[in-house]
């Protein structure tokens, strides 16, 4: 099994293992009404240690945010990766193994990847580890349909409510996304792209279908099976042309325009 390590130095995950620090239980306290509390380390309160406070002292809880960061900053990684197209579809990869690139111990990478599994982008091999799913181009058309059924009947509503000027405070995303395309880097690019159409369904109030529209979005910037990335530097470009296009649009309230380019939008994503 051949696994590729390219792109994963720049997830900038810090060396070492993510659980290597660990905080000691905290003592009990001492009990009330039993006279005045023994010093610290004293062998006469049980599970005393000496320099810790031993008095109805509420334990702190237990940092989990070290770990939790570390966990999020491989998954955001191995998403990179997904788009990128160094996690190959069909190829099988271990936690360990991708554990020992990042730097990392198994666990948060084996987390990362049950939360891919759940989005659909893997799929558990026993024994194994995680095999990254085969798509073709069917099942990226059913995504633009469904992308479509959401998306187009909230942007219309929106051409026709929002003033102007909030259209114009989302220009620099949309002019974000024409600097990513024009840089090539397929990942760089995803991430700006969803951003942009984020910030556009966020003014609809729905978290509910920003977030359902987000997964579909993110399905959607997987790359079909066949090797390599397909979509190069001018097809990314044409791609975030549309949204400025498209920012014109809902700015004029032209609906007729807005229905077309979202339709061919999402039909040429992927």
């Amino acid at each position: 099994m051949e696994q590729s390590a390219q792109g994963f130095a720049r997830a900038g995950i810090p060396d070492g293992r993510a659980d290597a620090a660990r905080v000691p239980a905290q003592p009990r306290a001492a009990e009330r009404g039993r006279g005045p509390a023994a010093p610290a380390g004293d062998a006469r309160v049980p599970g005393a240690v000496r320099g810790e406070h031993t008095h109805s002292e509420v334990p702190l809880p237990r940092p989990v945010v070290q770990r939790a960061s570390v966990r999020g900053q491989i998954l955001d990684a191995l998403r990179t990766a997904l788009v990128s197209g160094d996690l190959v579809p069909g190829e099988v990869y271990s936690a360990p193994v991708l554990g020992e690139r990042f730097g990392v111990s198994a666990t948060p990478v084996r987390e990362a990847m049950q939360q891919l599994a759940l989005e659909g982008a893997v799929e558990v091999v026993p024994n194994r580890g995680f095999r990254v799913i085969v798509r073709g181009t069917r099942e990226l058309a059913e995504l633009a349909e469904v992308r479509a059924l959401i998306e187009v009947p909230v942007m219309l509503r929106l051409a026709r409510t929002v003033p102007a000027e909030r259209w114009a405070d989302l220009r620099p995303l949309a002019e974000a996304t024409v600097r990513a395309a024009t840089s090539g880097c397929r990942a760089t690019y995803a991430e700006s792209d969803r951003a942009f159409h984020r910030a556009v369904l966020a003014l609809c109030g729905n978290q509910q279908l920003v977030g359902i529209a987000e997964d579909l979005h993110r399905r959607s910037q997987w790359p079909l099976v066949g090797g390599p990335v397909t979509r190069g530097r001018a097809d990314l470009v044409a791609d975030a042309a549309e949204h400025l296009a498209l920012l014109e649009a809902l700015t004029a309230g032209d609906l007729d325009v807005v229905q077309a380019l979202v339709r061919e939008h999402f039909a040429g994503a992927g």
